[in-house]
């Protein structure tokens, strides 16, 4: 069985030099394991490669590049979900290339940022699988890449020799989301992996334990790639995956899978745990087993007591232990794991004063007071240190006190690739009081705080809601307009600010449920309650509130909403009020609410 403990591997410097380590030492272990879903009822097939099978198809790779490119040139992986991308991403470090994890021109609503990376990118090979092949040759049919089909490479290395890596070379290329910016790539070193793979594994609780990895976060983004590549192979575990598609089209599926593999190890962000909790009907629970599940990881920015509380109520005659939801916070620039609660603890939740926090105190209030404001613990850092300064002194900030989170550690990236000036801003940061030369820190850009003992992401400091002095949280309000109406769907809507005669005035686009139509829903009335909501508890009078479509709301390539490119997009009036939606003057007479 593959539950078996693997040896300890000793430390090595890089990825491939795990893969050829396990491959010496448990060649006939299962490595990865895809779970394609052909049809929409499919029970899976599932394409496995053991460890010498994956050395050898990673090997044969590495040669082919080798013959396309210069070691520190730039290889696009433009593949599907599945071995395939596992192998491209692999052999591209084998042969002493950056890879740069990507994904097929076809994923909806990203063509224009893929083109963006291509053109920062520059790659000098492209990496793709025949399933797709025509549909990257056109994309890219503007410039002379040479393309190499990954699944079409035979597997035969002949007598290649791996190049020799360096611990500060650089890895990969990770993208950040980004939203109105054009992308930038992270730079991220084979230490930092390495290292960040062995934070994540400690932090829990599979460093020297067996578990299995089951994951449909994508390969491209941070977490799917740390979590479903990195730390298995770093680890010598099995890594099941799946398509993300395939878990939206049937939640089900990535509870079979937790369910069907020892002691695993799991993350999706937050609105993944509400789909589950709502959609998984008990026809699909029936059989179910979710007791060996070792850690569930909550990613999400940030992460919501409550959702945790649903997708546990509504698993726990599945044996689901509560201790399992692991809250989380990580970014691209750190590789992405930075602190972690752990497994087996209870979540820690922390009631605070809504007022108080607006001023950038964390105080604690009654549990019960509904206009507290109610956050996970993130639990401690993962081998490495994290502080909270004031972003515009640079100075450290108490325990209590809301303010950037900046980080240090072997995890943090090298810097953007091709953006001296913003590295030096971002991964040089030095606090204004720090007279014994501690070195440089990571600067997140996200806020936070830091209560007994545990970090606490409070939001995006590019998306803090200023008004009359006073900070709002745009989740914040967010989390109230979607309680406000039923109509309103969830996690798919964006709060923000735009300028005003007299100041900032506060918008609010949101998606309504596919549920419903339009024509179904009594929008002044939806209007008046989200207004009502978010003036009763947020003291805000909203400007304006946007009723659209499901899939309006832009979303990162992580899945996150694009909260800066919606405020951009209804600022060029791209999202046209719904005839039934009464107008900001229309309501000036009702809008006059206590706390408005």
């Amino acid at each position: 069985m593959d539950i078996r403990r693997p040896p300890l591997a000793p430390a090595h410097r890089s990825l491939p030099e795990y893969v050829r380590h396990w491959a010496e030492t448990i060649p006939d272990r299962r490595a990865f394991t895809f779970v394609d879903h052909p049809a929409p009822h499919s029970r899976g097939v599932h394409r496995t490669l053991t460890w010498r099978q994956l050395d050898l198809r990673v090997r044969a790779l590495a040669a082919r590049l080798a013959d396309e490119a210069e070691p520190g040139t730039r290889v696009a992986l433009l593949c599907p979900q599945g071995t395939d991308y596992v192998t491209a991403f692999l052999a591209a470090l084998t042969a002493g290339l950056v890879a740069v994890p990507l994904y097929p021109p076809g994923l909806p609503g990203h063509g224009n940022r893929l083109e963006a990376v291509l053109d920062d990118a520059r790659p000098a090979v492209v990496l793709t699988t025949s399933h797709i092949h025509d549909d990257v040759r056109d994309f890219c049919a503007g410039g002379p890449v040479p393309t190499v089909v990954v699944d079409q490479v035979p597997a035969d290395a002949g007598d290649f020799m791996p190049v020799a890596p360096d611990d500060d070379a650089v890895a990969y290329l990770q993208y950040t989301s980004g939203s109105t910016r054009s992308p930038a790539g992270v730079e991220i070193t084979h230490g930092n992996v390495v290292a960040n793979a062995r934070q994540a594994l400690a932090a829990y609780g599979v460093d020297d334990r067996p578990a299995t990895c089951v994951g449909w976060l994508p390969l491209y983004h941070d977490m799917g790639l740390v979590l479903s590549v990195a730390a298995p192979v770093v680890r010598g575990m099995l890594s099941v995956l799946m398509d993300p598609v395939a878990f939206l089209h049937e939640p089900a599926r990535w509870l079979r899978l937790l369910a069907a593999h020892p002691r695993a190890l799991s993350a999706a962000p937050n609105f993944a745990y509400d789909y589950c909790a709502s959609v998984v009907t008990d026809a699909q629970k029936a059989g179910l087993r979710l007791d060996d599940v070792a850690a569930l990881l909550n990613g999400s920015e940030p992460v919501r007591p409550g959702t945790a509380d649903r997708f546990h109520a509504a698993f726990a005659a599945q044996g689901l232990a509560p201790d399992t939801h692991c809250p989380s916070y990580g970014l691209a620039e750190a590789t992405v794991f930075v602190s972690a609660a752990r497994p087996g603890e209870p979540l820690r939740r922390f009631a605070l004063d809504r007022d108080a926090l607006a001023t950038g105190k964390a105080l604690p209030a009654q549990a019960d007071d509904p206009t507290a404001v109610t956050l996970a613990g993130c639990g401690t850092p993962a081998g490495q240190r994290v502080r909270v300064a004031d972003p515009v002194s640079r100075v450290r900030l108490s325990e209590g006190e809301v303010g950037e989170i900046w980080v240090q550690g072997p995890n943090v990236g090298r810097g953007y690739r091709n953006r001296d000036q913003e590295t030096q801003r971002v991964f040089r940061a030095e606090f204004a009081d720090d007279t014994a030369g501690n070195g440089h820190w990571l600067r997140t850009g996200d806020l936070g705080t830091v209560l007994d003992g545990q970090l606490i992401v409070t939001g995006r400091l590019k998306d803090l809601i200023v008004v009359d002095g006073r900070n709002h949280y745009p989740q914040d309000v967010e989390a109230s307009v979607q309680d406000a109406d039923p109509a309103v769907r969830r996690d798919r809507l964006a709060a923000f600010a735009v300028p005003g005669d007299t100041g900032e005035r506060v918008v609010v686009v949101a998606e309504h449920v596919r549920s419903t139509s339009l024509a179904e829903i009594d929008v002044p009335g939806l209007v008046r309650a989200v207004r009502a909501a978010v003036s009763g508890r947020h003291g805000l009078r909203l400007a304006d509130v946007v009723l659209v479509p499901p899939g309006t709301v832009p979303r990162t390539s992580s899945g996150k909403v694009a909260r800066a490119l919606t405020r951009q997009r209804y600022l060029e009036g791209a999202f046209a009020p719904e005839p039934s939606e009464p107008s900001e003057s229309a309501e000036s007479a009702e809008s006059a609410e206590p706390g408005a």
